[in-house]
């Protein structure tokens, strides 16, 4: 534990003392060991010693007995036996000030981050696409930030997927190809995202790592826990959410230079689920993370149960060490023990390799940096016992903290904000009614047109009435002409004809009278 007379943190007891230099912290450390070896035992006097001397805490709580840290522990044979036989004076069992925090908002204040502060690059690992896909989800984040576009949650990044989607000939000189395969791709893999509880932690108010960083009335670092039972589930979306937090902490802080302690501890547990299956620009990534926060004042500790699961280049930056027992039933897990034994500075005094399959529990080989940063000579040495409860926590308890919580307010309620879903909404909403506004005008002019034709047809049709009406009316005419005339000629036949009778009638009757007057005459 942390004591006043050297300033260091008494971690535990060999044949001598064994102390972590707080100024050497920020050179990282690994806990390591088998299943029921004790590194959960060893994190937490860690993180307590860390609390102690005023350094918050970040740990992830898988199997939720770091829940207990806010209880102080009880008094037990094993616990009793290691203070007497480590001598350790006026130890005191204690509770720490503890925050929850849970991704799923069931057992501590909701975590919650944005699309876009999560980037493409973790969300690429996060739902598992291939390169071309991970190439079309920069393009599509680049395009948001062109277009100012906040990629907040799900709905937000289904949107500007879909927008991209449907203007892609538009983007591809620019900013190249979009395939409709690769954004199918991607949306699929949202969807698997969504089950597993995307919609919870992507949105608003997203965390601030800023809040990590508080202490209580006392002087003592707040430890904030996070809840991690239900999201260890989902392997990849655990290891990329620590990932996260521990890029937020690097953006975060200012350079620090050398100081006489960190300003945070981060462990991460299950840490080789961090590299597991990552691609190779990845772990690039998180070597120059754990290799440059360090000069932010940060300290990582990795616990996983063997050292092997983490790659050399990460391994290489980790200067304080806590190896418990490795079991060794293979010749990988062999293998395995003679890497780690290798990787101590020797004890003449005992085996490396053969002490590591003997250690018992709360048993581990330390080694850590002195001043100089020089790695100490292996010791074989019983771990401290914790001073807070060893035990998970019932919900209740959670609740009662969570509700004295000075981030209650802040993180009770999701926000939702306008971002690009609203936006692009909007947009095709506008876009719809100005389609619509165009189908009507269109629809109208068809309509005028189509009344036109049909003045333009009845009017030609009324015009052919019209000429037909007369044309019957001049057939007539004509027809009636025709008639008179021949009746005219009829008329002038039969009087011609009468006239010419009654001129021979007349010449007869005149001859008559003639001859009558005459005969007379001649009688």
């Amino acid at each position: 534990m942390y004591t006043e007379e050297n300033g260091k943190i008494w971690l535990a007891t060999g044949s001598e003392r064994v102390y972590l230099n707080p100024a050497m912290a920020n050179r990282h450390g690994l806990i390591a060991g088998a299943t029921g070896t004790g590194k959960t035992v060893t994190l937490k006097v860690v993180a307590e010693s860390f609390s102690e001397m005023g350094v918050p805490v970040f740990i992830a709580d898988i199997k939720g007995d770091v829940s207990g840290m806010c209880l102080p522990g009880c008094e037990n044979k094993h616990i009793r036996r290691s203070i007497d036989t480590m001598g350790i004076e006026n130890f005191n069992y204690t509770s720490f000030p503890v925050r929850f925090f849970d991704v799923y908002g069931k057992l501590g204040h909701p975590v919650r981050t944005t699309i876009s502060e999560m980037g493409p690059e973790l969300l690429a690992r996060l739902l598992g696409l291939n390169d071309v896909q991970s190439g079309v989800l920069r393009i599509v984040f680049r395009i948001a930030d062109d277009n100012g576009m906040l990629l907040l949650d799900l709905k937000d990044l289904r949107a500007m997927l879909q927008f991209v989607a449907d203007n892609a000939n538009d983007y591809k000189i620019r900013y190249g190809n979009v395939s409709a395969q690769s954004i199918g791709a991607i949306q699929r893999a949202l969807l698997t995202l969504e089950d597993e509880g995307g919609n919870l932690f992507f949105g608003e108010p997203a965390l601030d790592i800023a809040d990590w960083f508080d202490w209580a009335d006392d002087g003592r670092g707040v430890m904030n826990i996070l809840e991690c039972a239900e999201l260890f589930q989902h392997p990849m979306l655990y290891s990329t959410f620590l990932l996260w937090m521990l890029t937020e902490l690097y953006e975060l802080l200012p350079e620090a230079g050398d100081l006489d302690k960190p300003k945070i501890a981060f462990f991460f547990d299950e840490a080789h689920l961090l590299f597991k299956d990552a691609p190779k620009a990845l772990l690039e990534k998180v070597e120059q993370v754990v290799r440059l926060i360090r000069s932010k004042g940060v300290s990582v500790w990795f616990i996983t149960q063997n050292p092997m699961d983490i790659p050399e280049s990460v391994l290489a930056q980790i200067g304080n060490r806590v190896q418990h027992a490795l079991r060794a039933y293979t010749p990988n897990e062999q293998k395995a023990i003679r890497a780690a034994a290798r990787s101590f500075r020797v004890n003449d005094a005992f085996d490396t390799e053969t002490v590591l399959q003997e250690l018992a529990t709360g048993e581990a080989l330390v080694s850590v940096l002195d001043e100089k940063g020089i790695p100490s000579i292996v010791e074989r040495a019983n771990i401290l016992p914790p001073k807070s409860s060893m035990n998970a926590v019932e919900p209740a308890v959670i609740g009662t903290v969570l509700a004295t919580s000075p981030l209650l307010q802040k993180y009770a309620a999701a926000l939702d904000r306008e971002s690009a879903y609203e936006i692009l909404t909007a947009k095709a909403e506008e876009a719809a009614k100005e389609a619509e506004e165009l189908a009507r005008q269109k629809e109208e002019e068809k309509q005028r047109i189509a009344a036109e034709k049909q003045r333009a047809a009845e009017e030609k049709a009324k015009a052919a009435e019209e000429k037909r009406i007369a044309a019957e009316l001049k057939a007539k005419e004509r027809e009636k002409a025709q008639k008179a005339a021949a009746a005219r000629k009829k008329t002038f036949v039969m009087e011609k004809a009468a006239s010419s009778a009654m001129n021979t009638i007349g010449r007869e009757v005149g001859k008559q009278l003639i001859r009558g007057l005459f005969g007379t005459l001649k009688k």
